[in-house]
Formats: C-alpha cells, structure tokens, sequence
C-alpha cells in the first residue's frame, strides 16, 4: 500500500484529527494513537474513525510518560495534533523540540507534524472553542447553503469537519511526505476547518463574487443550487420517500419532463391543465408553476416506483436512500476508503472501536522498554495497570 512503512503518531481527538488518521491507517501507515490514562477498566470513547490503529495510553504531563513520547515521536514520520493552539508546546511536544529551529537541533527534523485547529491560528478566534457549525460560519460558507426564508440550514459536521479539516490534513501530509522525499527534511502543516471550508467550497465562493444571476448572486432560496430552481431539488413521494433531481442540462431537463409527464396519470394531467416544455427550464417566471407540477407530480407514485422509471436514464432523478439501504447497496455498512488504488489491499473495517491503552503494553516493548521501566511509569502514574 501506498504509505506502508509511515509511522504515524496520533493524538486522541475528535472527529478531523481521527478522520486524518484514519486516511493514513487506510492506506497503509502504522497508527499510534495516544490516549488519555483512565482509573476506569473501560474509559468511554466515542471515536469511531479507529480501524487499523492501536492505542498506547500514557500522560506527558509525567515526566517520564513526557520522555517516552519523545523517544516515540522521535522515530515517527507523522505527527497529528489535534489541540487547540498552544497545547503541545505546553506540554513540552511543540514543533521546534523535533524540527528544530534558531540554531537548535531537533530530535527528528524529517518529522511531519500536522496540526489540526478550528479557527485560522493567526485570527482573532485562534483561542476560542468551536465545532463546524461556528466554522462554517466564519469562513462565509454557512450564509450560503440552503435552508428557510429566515434561515440557513448546515449539513451536520461534514464540511467543515471533515471535507475542510481531516481530508485536507491527510492531504497535506502526504503532500509535505513527498516534499520530504525530495529535499530530506520535515516541516509543519497548520490545517484549519474555515479556511479548509473555504477551500473546497472554491467555486461557490468565487461564483458569489461574479454575482451571476443563474448560480449564486441572488439571496438563499433563489439560485440554482440551493433550493431555488425547481429541478435541482428533492421532492416527497406518495410513500413519503424522497427523490433527488438534478437535471440542470437543457438536454437533460428535457429527458426528465418529457418522461415526467408521460409517467403522470391521465386525471393529474388533466386537473393541473398546465404542462411544462423544455424551453420552461429557464423560465424563471414559470419556476413556481414549475415546482408546484413537480412536487405535485412525484406526490401521485411512490419512491421506488419514480427509481424504476428513471432507472438507466440521462434524467438525473435518483431516489434518496437511507444508510442501510445505500450500505446495501454498496456492498458495505462501513464507508470503504476512497479513491480505490489498483494494488492496495483490502481493508478490514471490521474495527469500529478502539479501547484507549489497549496496545499500551505492546507498543512500550517494541519501543525497547525493559518491565523496570514499565512499573516506573506505573508508579509514576505515566500509564495506567497494564
């Protein structure tokens, strides 16, 4: 696999930090996260992004628990930080202890040390707590997205999370760990979620500057992505299932109404006593007439009834599957890594949990510590009961 042999050293976090690691472990690298020790015999932990990591539990506020992640990060081609800013220097694990810098040596300068934050590190909110929502907000994206009159709406922690934060980190590791193959040396990667959101959301932003009257000039409900065109949208159905259409192409607009229509029953046809063309489409003084067809149309035949008769087609109706059901249809509950790379192995997914400290035994001995400096640690309260 493509990063087989990288070894990753990942801070326990949530969601972005996982997710970054878990594209490392995906694709190859050796996983290191480090948790918190617990006086519990089963500490909660709510991270689900674990397969193919192991876990050592140790505190670097110890002192010698702070020296054996030294000596691990040390070897270790990855790290990730999660925290907020500050944190790892604090504790003694800043970037300059292991790259280096103002004429000092560092304990491992071919280090990759990625830090993961919320706000940009040199805003005002640098210090501030945040999840995406507030992420999305500052980096002018969440102004745009769909919602009510009143309202935007947020597609729960996805973009900011981890479109903008964990595969934007992943990215730029792998981009620092080939620039590390040309020039020998490592370097820091500062990912943060807005100005990550942002990124990807590159051609919205930049549409939203041109002012374009047919994408995203307009106010929120009234373009064409989001929510305001009647044929980029989802619908009900008689079942109460839902549909998706998405037919923005003149060419593709016409094979939806055209099959739309003859898929209608005679006695809506002649109830509504209006029907669409193609030239509708960007009629915009015809879109309520339009929408009220459609949404009143999808209403007379069930979901998968409306997937059957567009099934195969250039209409770009698609029926809105639930988890299991697009799981099953993919082949995998488990989301499988992406993109597929010809020669990588399968992955196991079968992982979705991780007990922190449960590699913590293993992973000290292939460090090279002896059992007397195991039970240093235990006394010292470094790791907890092996």
């Amino acid at each position: 696999m493509a990063l087989t042999g990288v070894k990753v050293i990942e801070f326990a976090g949530l969601a972005p930090g996982p997710f970054a690691g878990l594209i490392l472990a995906d694709n190859g690298a050796s996983v290191i996260r480090v948790d918190k020790p617990s006086s519990s015999p089963t500490p909660i932990n709510n991270d689900l992004l674990c397969r193919n990591k192991r876990s050592v539990a140790i505190n670097p506020k110890v002192p010698s628990g702070l020296q054996v992640l030294k000596k691990m990060i040390a070897s270790a081609d990855v790290l990730i930080d999660p925290f907020r800013p500050g944190v790892m220097e604090r504790l003694g694990l800043g970037p300059e202890v292991f790259l280096g810098g103002n004429g000092l040596t560092g304990l491992n300068e071919k280090l990759i040390y990625a830090r993961m934050v919320g706000f940009p590190r040199t805003g005002p909110q640098r210090a501030m707590a945040g999840h995406d929502i507030n992420y999305l907000a500052l980096s002018g994206i969440l102004s745009m997205l769909p919602g009510t009159p009143d309202r935007p709406g947020f597609p729960i922690n996805l973009l900011a999370d981890f479109a903008g934060g964990g595969m934007s980190c992943a990215l730029g590791i792998i981009l620092a760990l080939l620039d590390r193959g040309r020039t020998g040396k490592g370097q820091v990667v500062d990912a943060d979620m807005v100005s990550g959101a942002r990124y990807v959301s590159s051609f919205p932003l930049i549409d939203k500057q041109q002012a374009t009257p047919r994408s995203f000039g307009g106010k929120r409900g009234h373009n064409l992505l989001d929510g305001g065109s009647p044929f980029y949208n989802v619908y009900p159905c008689k079942d109460g299932g839902h549909v998706s259409i998405g037919c923005l192409e003149p060419q593709f607009f016409r094979i939806f109404i055209d099959l739309f229509d003859q898929s209608l029953p005679e006695e809506f046809k002649r109830q509504f006593g209006w029907k669409p063309t193609p030239e509708t489409q960007f009629t915009l003084d015809e879109w309520a007439r339009l929408r009220e067809y459609i949404e009143k149309g999808f209403m007379t035949r069930s979901r998968d009834e409306w997937g059957k008769i567009f099934h195969e087609t250039d209409a770009c109706v698609v029926p809105i599957l639930t988890p299991k059901e697009a799981g099953t249809l993919l082949g995998s509950q488990i989301p499988l890594p992406h993109p597929a790379i010809s020669g990588s192995n399968e992955v196991d997914t079968s992982q979705i949990s991780l007990r922190p400290g449960k590699h913590t035994s293993e992973i000290l001995r292939e460090y090279g510590l002896s059992e007397k400096e195991c039970k240093t640690l235990l006394q010292d309260g470094a790791i907890a009961k092996l």
